[in-house]
């Protein structure tokens, strides 16, 4: 965490900080930002009245859900066209019904826990789209995955700032953060994609070593 995010937070206020969530939510060129962080930081300063928690929470929580949305749409329009080209070596069409099923049996625990991994939660959403899942799934986890991430991590942010009063050394909590808000909630549905997934797995290995040998 560097200073320099908090100059950013003050630099572009309320809608800068909306943008940059929604862009990192679901546009394919947003995954570069640093929404964690900026999650954290901007709650961290609405500890401090920079900003106001009354409008921030909720706009984060607008912002995250309304960027999977959209890209969620733009996969389920541009998807199949990108996949069905005849001659495309990485978006081939058994990628997309391999991605569907996958959705079909994984795609609400995905949605929802993708928020905590940078770059993979700007394309879960608009692989969702392509794979088809059912936009009404979809939307349900997409909430979830706003309300724990956009809105828990600022809620942690404005705790944090009210409980140690600084913004620098937020670095040294957010290891915390990672343990609470994904690794612990996480262990089950890695459980279930491992039974779920363990043979074809294990076929996979066992081919590989027979051919090695």
């Amino acid at each position: 965490m560097h200073f320099d995010l908090v100059q950013l937070i003050e630099t572009v206020g309320y809608l800068g900080i909306f943008a940059i969530i929604f862009a990192e939510s679901g546009l394919f060129f947003g995954f570069f930002f640093p929404g964690d962080s900026l999650l954290l930081t901007a709650g961290l300063l609405a500890s401090r009245g920079i900003l106001d928690e009354r409008i921030l929470v909720p706009g984060l929580f607008v912002a995250a859900v309304a960027g999977d949305s959209v890209g969620y749409w733009f996969g389920a329009k541009t998807g199949p066209r990108i996949f069905n080209r005849p001659q495309s070596i990485i978006f081939r069409r058994d990628n997309l019904l391999k991605a569907k099923a996958f959705y079909d049996k994984h795609g609400g625990k995905t949605v929802t826990l993708a928020r905590f991994l940078p770059v993979v939660r700007t394309f879960v959403p608009i692989v969702a789209g392509a794979a088809n899942m059912d936009y009404r799934r979809f939307l349900a986890f997409n909430l979830l995955g706003g309300l724990v991430w956009a809105v828990g991590l600022s809620l942690l942010g404005l705790f944090l700032g009210r409980t140690f009063g600084s913004v620098e050394g937020v670095d040294r909590y957010f290891t915390l953060l990672v343990l609470a808000f994904f690794l612990i909630p996480g262990i089950p549905a890695l459980v279930h994609l491992w039974r779920g997934s363990r043979e074809e797995i294990l076929a996979r290995v066992r081919t590989l070593l027979r051919r090695g040998a």
